[in-house]
């Protein structure tokens, strides 16, 4: 459960669909959305343990790379399965949009 500033219930799904757009414009731009899903799909139940994981090696990350917004956005998605789903919808709309966008130019 997370509680805003205001003292009121937060959804994370609201606060990380910016992250999910952004993360499936990338994978998507890059023509790795088939590849992504496929392997999101596969490992769907493993993704608890990624986000843990990820919590983990954190620190050790934020030696190396600037602090940002993207490791803490990252666990929190692959904590939450409708998060995970969430991306997975968002690729394959990408994906339907990028391969229609590409058969007209043809």
């Amino acid at each position: 459960m997370v509680i805003n500033i205001m003292g009121e219930l937060a959804d994370p799904m609201k606060q990380n669909t910016s992250f999910i757009t952004a993360v499936a414009n990338k994978i998507a731009n890059s023509g790795l959305a088939a590849p992504v899903i496929l392997l999101l799909e596969a490992h769907k139940p493993l993704a608890f343990i990624g986000s843990q994981l990820l919590l983990i090696i954190q620190p050790t990350v934020e030696v190396f790379l600037p602090r940002n917004t993207f490791l803490p956005n990252m666990i929190n998605l692959l904590d939450d399965p409708a998060q995970v789903e969430a991306l997975i919808s968002s690729l394959e709309d990408k994906a339907v949009s990028t391969t229609s966008i590409s058969e007209v130019g043809r």
